[in-house]
């Protein structure tokens, strides 16, 4: 009884957690259900009188969001799968040989992370404008590489570093290559490691609003953040499109959550138990 008691406790502040960090969302669908009226009334109803799906069809039919979900998914996936190509290798070199300036290297890339996203957008813009990818889908994955690649080495870096050596010194005698080794046996050894990165900046890329507001200003370029901001003008706000739009706009990243769960949440164990 005692042992029961004392694991109550320990779930009981997990829920209150769970429940503050649930409770937006749960608002954010019940609201995409309420006519525009509801949502303004006083007081406020918390289930909708009458369910009505009048915001759906206005965020789908009506508006540019199945437009700029397409480019959100193109800008997403190519940047992040881009990033992982460009990752992969530069991690496994970090990790696995010496040579000089690999401190130095490792350590610019970081700063490099954490500097301001204010102070990367205009040469960023002169950058696209030289090359005259302005207002383009590939300009946007240019941006958003900058973005998260740098991360994304130091993570893979370090996830590399924990497979011990002994793995690689076995294919290397029995003649693999290098190319071999990282492809054949580092990649599946590390899956759990690059899906945490895979979830990290498609996440980070699919929410971004800064770049995408500075980079993309043509409605057939704009992402999803940027068509979310159309539904608020000067004199009103169209809460119900925009509860609606943020819905679509949750969707594919826990459909990526839940598929990756196995995956990322063995990642977390495996590292544990390393540590």
């Amino acid at each position: 009884m005692k042992l029961g008691v004392r694991t109550g406790w320990v779930y009981l502040p997990v829920a209150i957690l769970l429940s503050i960090a649930f409770l937006p969302f749960l608002w954010m669908i019940v609201s995409s259900f309420k006519s525009l009226a509801e949502l303004y009334h006083i007081p406020i109803t918390w289930l909708p009188k009458a369910i009505t799906i009048a915001n759906y069809e206005k965020v789908l039919f009506d508006s540019n969001v199945p437009r700029y979900f397409v480019n959100s998914t193109i800008v997403s996936l190519g940047s992040t799968i881009l990033g992982l190509v460009f990752a992969t290798p530069a991690a496994y070199a970090f990790s696995r040989f010496e040579f000089r300036g690999r401190s130095a290297w490792q350590i610019a890339i970081l700063m490099s992370h954490l500097l301001p996203s204010a102070a990367l957008i205009v040469p960023l813009y002169i950058f696209l404008g030289y090359l005259n990818l302005l207002n383009s889908i590939l300009g946007l994955i240019l941006v958003y590489l900058v973005l998260t690649l740098p991360l994304s080495i130091w993570m893979l870096t370090g996830y590399f570093k924990s497979i011990p050596f002994e793995v690689e010194e076995a294919a290397l005698i029995d003649g693999a290559s290098r190319w071999g080794i990282l492809l054949r046996i580092m990649l599946p050894l590390s899956l759990p490691g690059i899906v945490v990165i895979f979830l990290y900046s498609f996440v980070a890329t699919w929410n971004e609003f800064i770049f995408a507001l500075t980079f993309a200003n043509d409605d057939t370029v704009k992402t999803l953040p940027i068509g979310l901001a159309e539904f608020s003008t000067e004199y009103d706000t169209d809460w119900g499109a925009i509860m609606a739009a943020s819905v679509i706009m949750s969707l594919p990243i826990a459909a990526i959550f839940l598929g990756l769960q196995r995956v990322f949440v063995g990642g977390m164990m495996s590292s544990a138990m390393k540590g």
